[in-house]
């Protein structure tokens, strides 16, 4: 090897030794800077004919594992989904009530106080016992409704936040896009750039899930779970979402009144795949109002049940009692648990409540006659309460024939919904069965949170590892870069020697 060579290769090594050091000297400054990403210096040798004259400095590239930020992506997109839903549900489980004050609870208090009766018809302290648990019981159904209605309205609000917060992370992407480009086609390293652009793809996958496909100029295409390809424009939105009122009738569809999430001018709110939006989408336009047309359901047959034996113990607007076996969303059931009320006439007159309301024809399969107590009739009188404890409160209608069942299809303020909830059994199992499936829901969905939650832990942990600094590391890193720029600067001074030697042989 020439003296040139000599030099040239102890020059380059020096300059890509400096550069490295560089690097590693940011690598530890920001090794608590979040999002930050371990960053190395690429070498290439530099060959003269067939003889080594050096190294070339490549661009700083950063050390990132693609397959592990998609898999973080993905837990993020179910924390996220998870997180929302029990956000949202806890108003629900909380409406429910403490042990002793659910629907199912105050079923059974109901039944109970018709029990007390019993013993004593003519007591005005037991009559008034049960017009008070028929209070509590329909204050329950009127507190659970109107948290399932918030929690919806809830729902919606939050759908328009997290389109108006993935909109601004996806301009950011787009932005960064825009910036990396050129600067790669120059050869000029984006590291830190693309840094930001995954903080950004990050934010965008916790509200949709996405997968992040780089392209060779530097550019990235998002494609959700959905099967959507996103749009990247600095300048425009690419998502919307109208805000709305929400009420027990609404629904999202031909006909309904709440607003899809648009993308170009499509709704793709059935497409959204995963994520707090997704997340929120299926709670306002499914899930919620399925809860809230099984609360009604409930209601209903709560209300219908103690008219058919001759006690019209609760209604609803105008006095109507809704007929069970209508159509959910235009029979007179939508919205019934958030109106059903004692009875006007019934608390106007407890007696009522041992004498009956209405007289019952029978017949067929249905209950049998009754003719409510007469005035002045017997203080005694029990025939009522019998009827109610037997059949209101029982599985049969009448001997040797079942109680109808509960409405489990045609749901919805649509009536596309349909309950997984077993449809038939007494008033309490019904109740029972409605106050489980609503209020494990959310616990449901907190043990999903914390599984995903955990998982991103992991592989935060693991990503930390591969791509993040790691500071014992970089402190090797930079004593071996010590070591080599000694080296490289010894044989600059032996070169520089050889050099003076020679100058001097020719003088």
């Amino acid at each position: 090897m020439s003296l040139d060579l000599a030099l040239s290769a102890a020059r380059s090594g020096l300059a890509h030794v400096n550069r490295q050091l560089a690097q590693t000297a940011a690598n530890v400054a920001n090794a608590a800077t979040p999002g930050y990403t371990r960053k190395e210096v690429a070498a290439e040798s530099i060959v003269a004919g067939a003889l080594s004259a050096g190294v070339r400095s490549g661009e700083t590239r950063r050390a990132v594992d693609t397959a592990l930020t998609a898999e973080m992506n993905a837990a993020r997109a179910a924390t996220g989904a998870a997180a929302a839903r029990t956000r949202l549900l806890e108003g629900v489980e909380t409406a429910h009530g403490a042990t002793g004050q659910s629907v199912a609870d105050l079923t059974g208090a109901l039944g109970d106080a018709f029990v007390t009766l019993r013993a004593d018809p003519a007591d005005p302290l037991r009559q008034a016992g049960v017009t008070q648990a028929a209070e509590a019981l329909a204050g329950r159904y009127n507190t659970v409704s109107d948290a399932i209605l918030a929690a919806r309205q809830g729902a919606q609000d939050g759908m328009v936040e997290d389109v108006a917060a993935l909109n601004d992370a996806l301009r950011r992407v787009a932005g960064l896009t825009e910036r990396i480009i050129p600067l790669r086609a120059q050869g000029v390293s984006t590291a830190e750039l693309e840094d930001g652009r995954d903080a950004a793809v990050a934010s965008v996958a916790g509200i949709l899930q996405i997968r992040s496909i780089e392209r060779a100029d530097g550019g990235v295409t998002l494609i959700t779970s959905g099967g959507l390809t996103l749009p990247l424009d600095r300048d425009a939105d690419a998502f919307s979402l109208a805000p709305a009122t929400v009420g027990a009738g609404s629904y999202r569809g031909a006909g309904g009144t709440l607003p899809g999430v648009m993308l170009g001018g499509v709704d793709v709110t059935d497409r959204l795949g995963q994520g707090s939006l997704a997340a929120r989408a299926a709670l306002r336009d499914r899930d919620l109002p399925l809860a809230q047309a099984e609360l009604d359901v409930s209601a209903a047959a709560l209300a219908a049940r103690f008219d058919a034996q001759g006690l019209t113990l609760f209604t609803g607007e105008a006095g109507r009692v809704p007929d069970p076996a209508s159509p959910y969303a235009t029979g007179g059931m939508l919205g019934f648990a958030a109106a059903i009320r004692l009875n006007p006439a019934v608390a106007g007159d407890p007696e009522a409540v041992r004498d009956g309301t209405r007289a019952v024809a029978g017949g067929g399969t249905g209950p049998t006659a009754f003719t409510p107590n007469p005035a002045g009739g017997p203080a005694t009188f029990t025939a009522l309460i019998d009827r109610v404890l037997e059949r209101s409160l029982g599985t049969e209608v009448s001997p040797g024939n079942p109680q109808p069942g509960f409405a489990a299809a045609g749901l919805g303020p649509d009536g596309r919904l349909l309950s997984g909830l077993r449809a038939s059994g007494s008033l309490a199992e019904g109740a029972a069965r409605l106050v489980a499936s609503q209020t494990a829901a959310r616990a449901g969905s907190a043990a999903q949170g914390k599984e995903s939650a955990d998982l991103l832990a992991v592989l935060e942990t693991r990503f930390a590892g591969r791509s993040g600094v790691d500071m014992d590391k970089e402190m090797a890193a930079m004593i071996a870069l010590q070591t080599a720029y000694s080296a490289n600067a010894r044989v600059l001074s032996t070169v520089q020697g050889m050099y003076d030697t020679l100058l001097q042989a020719v003088r």
